[in-house]
């Protein structure tokens, strides 16, 4: 039997009852409704920032909108290019975790936060939301001196899907010799679409996220089973990772998604890419929410403000944190249980 906090079984039952199977479009606004009042009791609202203020992106394969946000700090700042998750056919900008999570970077790393309100499947599928993303990237480093950013220290970073289309982005600007990225923060990230990886974890559906829900909604995202060999849907599946940039990997060890967080780190490793592996014990998929009620969860957030402000070649704030990152990111498989 598996010992979970209470403050994360409490975070699991409440969010049963979240089905996939219907018309996205219609599920899609009572989920975000369920997913504003999960984050309303579980979690804390973000700090106050200078400007919050929503600009579309337009690029060959279409637009997007993107949502910036500015802490009180003066001068040119580092960007952070935030992509949300929601398994490629949900999420906005809007919902109510991601403008936290948002406003918490922007402010404790001291740096403007782009969030991307990219293209969602079915109506979009592959590469279109990569497309958003990727645009949003360039946009951002194009646009610097009027979004008073420095060109010079960009990062990316997602969540679950999201985390596979920062992955993808740090490939697309490898290739296209794109703008230069001084990190790129992976958490919770899906990496393996075709799910071989999920399934040989050892972690059961019964933690909040499960096969059969995620094959369909790779399905929407994938129309064609073919896709999923390419590296910028799977980034597992790239045959090279050299010349990535460095990777902060954050995992959950009660997620079904977590060995993909761990292969990856395996081979950016290999590849000679600075990477450090952080599995958080006892968390689930979504735990990293819970920012009001579980300790841990605030833990996580400090991780993240950390690895952003040393990237950025800035002094990281004094934390209350289970982990000091090193000046330079570094493979390490810290694991709890199995």
């Amino acid at each position: 039997m598996v010992v979970l906090d209470d403050e994360v079984r409490e975070f699991l039952a409440a969010a049963e009852g979240v089905t996939t199977g219907g018309d996205p479009a219609q599920q899609r606004q009572s989920i975000l409704r369920l997913s504003d009042r999960l984050f309303a009791r579980f979690g804390e609202s973000g700090p106050e920032v200078a400007s919050v203020t929503d600009h579309w992106v337009t690029h060959d394969g279409g637009r997007c909108r993107v949502r910036v946000y500015r802490p009180d700090v003066p001068g040119a700042l580092p960007v952070h290019l935030f992509i949300h998750g929601g398994a490629y056919w949900l999420g906005s900008t809007d919902e109510s975790v991601n403008d936290a999570t948002c406003r918490e970077r922007a402010v404790g790393a001291g740096c403007v936060v782009v969030s991307v309100d990219y293209s969602l499947a079915p109506e979009h599928p592959f590469p279109a939301a990569l497309a958003d993303c990727y645009a949003a990237l360039v946009w951002s480093q194009t646009n610097a001196d009027a979004l008073g950013i420095d060109a010079d220290r960009i990062t990316v970073g997602g969540i679950s899907a999201g985390g596979t289309l920062a992955a993808a982005v740090a490939l697309a600007a490898r290739v296209r010799n794109g703008p230069a990225l001084l990190l790129q923060l992976l958490e919770v990230p899906l990496l393996d679409l075709s799910l071989e990886t999920m399934r040989r974890s050892g972690v059961g559906d019964d933690f909040g996220i499960n096969e059969a829900d995620l094959g369909w909604s790779i399905k929407q995202y994938l129309p064609m089973t073919n896709m999923l060999e390419d590296p910028l849907a799977s980034p597992l599946c790239a045959e090279d990772l050299a010349g990535l940039p460095p990777a902060l990997v954050l995992t959950a060890e009660r997620d079904p998604l977590r060995d993909d967080g761990r292969r990856y780190a395996e081979r950016l490793e290999q590849a000679g890419v600075p990477v450090r592996l952080v599995q958080q014990p006892g968390a689930v998929h979504g735990s990293l929410q819970l920012t009001a009620t579980w300790k841990p969860a605030r833990a996580w957030r400090h991780e993240v403000v950390a690895a952003l402000r040393t990237a950025n070649g800035e002094h990281s704030p004094t934390m209350t944190t289970h982990h000091q990152l090193d000046p330079a990111p570094r493979f390490e498989h810290n694991q709890g249980g199995t």
